[in-house]
C-alpha cells in the first residue's frame, strides 16, 4: 500500500496539483463570486485533524484538543470542492494558525511567487481596488491576502451581512473535507502506522478527491 499511494502522488501530482497562475486565480475567482457572492475570493482554507495512534516517542505533541491524537491536513478548496493546495503533517497540538504559518505556501506567498493577481475592483463598474483574498475562520490571523470574519458578540448589521457573505464562500473546503472522509473511509478510524505512512495515505486520498 505504501507503494502505490507514493507512485499515485509521485505521478499524479503535478497534474492535478498544478502550480497556480494568475488566470487560473482569476478563474476560481468569478466562480467563487457566482457560486457564494464573494468576489475576489481565491479559495477557503482550513484545516482538519487526521486521526492516528500514538506515534513511538512522540509525547503529546500529536494530542489535539479533541482529545485524541492527529496530524494535521491544511488545505486551500475552490468552488468546485476540490483542493488547490494541501499541507500535511504538523503537530495535532498546533491550532490552525500556528500551522498555516509554518506551510510553504505562505513562504511562496511572502517571496511573491504565488501568482495573486494585483488588487482589483470587487464589481464590475467598481472604482476602488480591493485585493484577492482567500477566506478563513476566526482561527486565522487577518492579514493582506487572508480574510476572516468580525470577531465580537455584537456586529452591526453590516458586519453580520460580511460575515454571512464569507460564511457561505468558506464553506467550500468545510464540504469538501467531508466528501474527502465519506469517500475515502479509512479516514474515519485512527490510523495505525507511522507518521510517514499517514502522511503517504492522506496525500493519496486528498489528489484522488481531486481525480474523482
Amino acid at each position: 500500500m505504501l507503494l502505490v499511494c507514493n507512485a499515485l502522488w509521485s505521478t499524479l501530482k503535478n497534474g492535478f496539483f498544478p502550480e497556480p497562475t494568475e488566470e487560473r486565480w482569476r478563474e476560481i475567482s468569478d466562480a467563487f463570486r457566482k457560486c457564494s457572492h464573494f468576489p475576489n475570493c481565491l479559495g477557503a482554507i482550513d484545516g482538519k485533524h487526521i486521526r492516528v495512534t500514538k506515534f513511538p516517542r512522540s509525547g503529546s505533541m500529536n494530542l489535539n484538543y479533541k482529545c485524541y491524537f492527529s496530524i494535521v491536513l491544511m488545505a486551500v478548496a475552490d468552488s468546485d470542492y476540490k483542493f488547490t493546495y494541501v499541507d500535511i503533517g504538523a503537530y495535532g497540538k498546533d491550532c490552525d494558525s500556528s500551522v498555516f504559518q509554518e506551510t510553504s505556501f505562505l513562504e511562496l506567498r511572502i517571496r511573491n511567487k504565488t501568482h495573486i493577481p494585483p488588487s482589483g475592483p470587487l464589481f464590475t463598474n467598481g472604482t476602488e481596488n480591493c485585493p484577492f483574498v482567500f477566506v478563513g475562520n476566526e482561527a486565522f490571523s487577518l492579514s493582506e491576502n487572508l480574510m476572516r470574519p468580525y470577531a465580537g458578540h455584537n456586529p452591526s448589521e453590516k458586519q453580520r451581512i460580511f460575515n454571512y457573505r464569507l460564511c457561505r464562500a468558506r464553506r467550500y473546503v468545510e464540504c469538501a473535507f467531508g466528501i474527502l472522509s465519506n469517500k475515502w473511509r479509512i479516514l474515519h478510524t485512527a490510523l495505525n502506522v507511522s507518521k510517514e505512512f499517514s502522511k503517504d495515505i492522506v496525500k493519496a486520498c486528498v489528489l484522488l478527491h481531486n481525480l474523482v
